[in-house]
């Protein structure tokens, strides 16, 4: 007897099956059949990716047109959801999530409570829900709400370390015998060093490091107002901002105001405290009008010289171009420090429009692609200039 995953005399080798279930039934004349496991993961695989179009063109899976017959029902997204579970690793089964979910837009798998009790909370899970929580019911509301608590959990978690760090201290140029990698002098060691380089070996031999010290900072009278935009593109940035809010509200002497927009302001800063309750309110999608929200902002701030302004977009403004770039350059010549985000989420990885951008920055303001983590290092560092 042969266990589900063991290859029959007429099944491929596991190397080859991986190949099979890759490039679908029409490499079986080179790899052979698959196992019965091997069906079983390839009618999973086939639900979900045979909804390529361009396929076949590839000749990767079969994409054929679905038809009536007397073969297996078809699979519904419950059941999908508890065949992969059975039938692949926790990796592989939260990639196939994230593939339903973000790219086939699968909406069951995030309204349709079966689904939900099934479905491994991640961040892919979590932007589905945000994207589709209008469509929900109460219940299955209910069931998001645990999706959205077990992931913000986690980033908090996360995040809260990389925020302490830090706000740890500033560096100074006086000299530290605490020896850590962030502190490291990199002038100072070079400088402290010269003697000891071979020019016969063009090698510089290090004996000793040097590190600089950080004193305490002393936060007083700081604000930081964080503008998000709601656009559906920007859910990661949405999710990260809110959560990075949730941490840098508890520092003494730093006002957090967290204030999302789309065509319309609204200003979440009462709910900063609950990341979570603060997403489940978050309206996604709609147009973009960041003049208006930069607008919004500068009525918030109190002492131009202690504030930063925070605008996480992609900067195609619908609004009033002339306007944001005007109110940007009026506030970078008062004294705010003025940050445009292109994006704010774990990847940081820029998709805005760079000539919005190259605007912004002739008007005073700082632009670039930042993760939470150096939103808080460029936080630390201007407040304890």
């Amino acid at each position: 007897m042969t266990t589900p995953d063991a290859p029959t005399p007429d099944a491929p080798t596991p190397d080859l099956e991986r190949w099979r279930l890759i490039l679908g039934d029409a490499a079986e004349s080179r790899t052979g059949a698959p196992s019965a496991a091997g069906a079983a993961r390839d009618a999973a695989l086939d639900w979900l990716y045979g909804r390529d179009a361009d396929a076949d063109g590839r000749g990767v899976r079969r994409t054929g047109p679905r038809t009536g017959g007397d073969g297996p029902s078809q699979l519904t997204p419950v059941d999908w959801l508890d065949e992969v579970h059975r039938l692949f690793p926790k990796e592989t089964v939260e990639r196939l999530e994230r593939d339903a979910v973000e790219r086939y837009e699968i909406h069951e798998i995030v309204t349709d409570p079966a689904v939900l009790e099934r479905a491994e909370p991640d961040a892919a899970l979590l932007r589905a829900v945000l994207r589709t929580k209008h469509l929900m019911n109460p219940e299955v509301l209910a069931l998001a709400r645990r999706i959205v608590e077990h992931v913000v959990r986690d980033l908090m978690d996360r995040l809260r370390v990389e925020v302490r760090q830090a706000f740890h201290g500033t560096r100074t140029r006086r000299p530290s015998h605490r020896k850590q990698a962030r502190d490291f002098d990199f002038k100072g060691t070079i400088r402290a060093n010269l003697a000891h380089y071979r020019p016969d070996e063009r090698r510089l031999y290090i004996e000793r490091p040097r590190f600089l010290a950080r004193t305490r900072r002393h936060l007083e009278q700081w604000q930081l107002i964080l503008l998000v935009d709601q656009s559906g593109s920007m859910v990661g940035s949405v999710i990260h901002s809110a959560v990075t809010a949730a941490c840098l509200w508890s520092l003494p002497g730093l006002r957090t105001h967290l204030v999302a927009f789309d065509t319309a302001v609204v200003d979440l800063t009462s709910d900063v405290v609950d990341p979570v309750e603060l997403l489940m309110k978050v309206q996604l999608g709609g147009g973009t009008d960041i003049a208006r929200a930069v607008r919004y902002g500068c009525g918030l701030i109190d002492n131009p010289r202690r504030a930063i302004v925070v605008v996480v977009s992609d900067f195609y403004e619908g609004g009033d171009a002339e306007a944001l770039v005007r109110d940007v350059r009026e506030m970078a010549a008062q004294g705010v420090q003025v940050l445009g985000l292109a994006a704010l989420d774990a990847d940081a990885e820029p998709d805005y429009d760079r000539e919005m951008g190259r605007r912004l920055v002739a008007a005073g303001a700082h632009v670039g692609a930042m993760t939470p983590a150096h939103l808080a290092e460029f936080v630390a560092e201007r407040i304890g200039r």
